[in-house]
């Protein structure tokens, strides 16, 4: 089989489901932890191999909040958001939807008109100096119930960034069902902003119908056991509600069992539109790249199919018309002139 990492390197992508502080290299996160040496995050990056070894989906959470903990002020916000879109330049990543989670950092005393300027400061520094496009999903901590629902709702209606583009719903599924949030995406869609929580991660099919019906999903975060239900899959298919598939960011946290078990070749075949994602690359020990690869192995991919997989995340984006038409075009420039060679 031919080595498809040299093309998928220099393949322009897209990402829709990759975490703000998720994001955060351990280069960055030993830098954040050496600011503020009352946390138990190691300082030490090769140590944080280590630390990022789950024992189960609770455990992530626990090392995941950790982390939140390191980003204290308006320079660490600043800092994390330009890193996090450096790391993604060098993958050629030309257009990102980075899930935020502003109560995570509000709470945490960092002051909510400094939090929108820093991450507002790097998204336009990232694009002018990267040429990566930044766009913000602010998400609920799911874990934190309503009071952040309503906090985060309110962060995004009455304070909205230039580059907010949806709003969305994450952390432990199991003991949080998904239609007590329907108020609060109630207004943001009225607002404007797209419909992305996570949902069937970790719990089965009628989450993710939940989101459909209860939260105006338009695009679904992991939604692994979609596959338990066949007339989900259809009407996913139908109504061009996109996966956002995490293939190795669900083994690592162990909603599924090993990569040979994950249901993504299922999904395709069901016609659903499958996106590839990172999720938390560097807590995972992986990115984008290694995403592809892991994805051009379970579905049988030559570089037209991968660059079709590319073409998925354009399509099911919340980047505007010319944006799309753009980086799509610009995918099969780069697919022409590779198989041309």
């Amino acid at each position: 089989m031919t080595d498809l990492h040299p093309f998928i390197a220099g393949l322009p992508k897209a990402e829709l489901h990759v975490h703000h502080v998720g994001s955060a290299s351990p280069r960055i996160v030993a830098e954040l932890a050496a600011r503020h040496p009352d946390s138990k995050v190691p300082t030490d990056p090769e140590a944080l191999a280590d630390y990022f070894t789950f024992t189960d989906f609770g455990h992530f959470i626990e090392v995941y909040l950790s982390v939140v903990d390191l980003v204290r002020t308006p320079e660490d916000v600043r800092l994390l958001t330009f890193e996090v879109a450096r790391d993604m330049a060098r993958q050629n990543i030309r257009y990102a939807e980075l899930t935020i989670t502003p109560y995570s950092s509000t709470r945490r005393g960092i002051e909510e008109k400094a939090f929108m300027a820093a991450i507002e400061d790097a998204r336009r520094a990232a694009e002018a100096e990267l040429g990566v496009i930044l766009r913000w999903c602010f998400d609920i901590p799911g874990e934190a119930g309503l009071e952040a629902a309503a906090e985060t709702a309110r962060l995004a209606v009455d304070l909205r960034p230039e580059g907010l583009v949806s709003f969305g719903l994450g952390g432990p599924e199991i003991g949080v069902p998904r239609p007590q949030f329907k108020p609060y995406f109630d207004q943001a869609r009225a607002a404007g902003l797209h419909s992305v929580p996570h949902s069937g991660e970790t719990t089965g099919p009628q989450s993710i119908w939940d989101a459909i019906n209860d939260l105006g999903a338009e695009r679904i975060g992991h939604g692994t056991s979609a596959t338990q239900d066949p007339d989900l899959l259809k009407y996913l298919a139908d109504h061009r509600i996109a996966l956002e598939v995490c293939p190795t960011s669900n083994i690592a946290t162990r909603a599924v069992a090993d990569l040979d078990q994950h249901p993504i070749k299922e999904m395709v075949a069901a016609g659903v539109l499958v996106t590839i994602n990172s999720d938390d690359p560097p807590m995972f020990g992986s990115d984008l790249n290694n995403e592809y690869a892991v994805a051009a192995r379970l579905l049988e991919l030559d570089e037209r199919g991968l660059a079709e997989l590319a073409k998925n995340a354009v399509e099911a984006s919340f980047l505007d018309p010319a944006g799309k038409a753009k980086l799509a075009a610009e995918i099969d420039a780069y697919t022409a002139a590779w198989l041309a060679r």
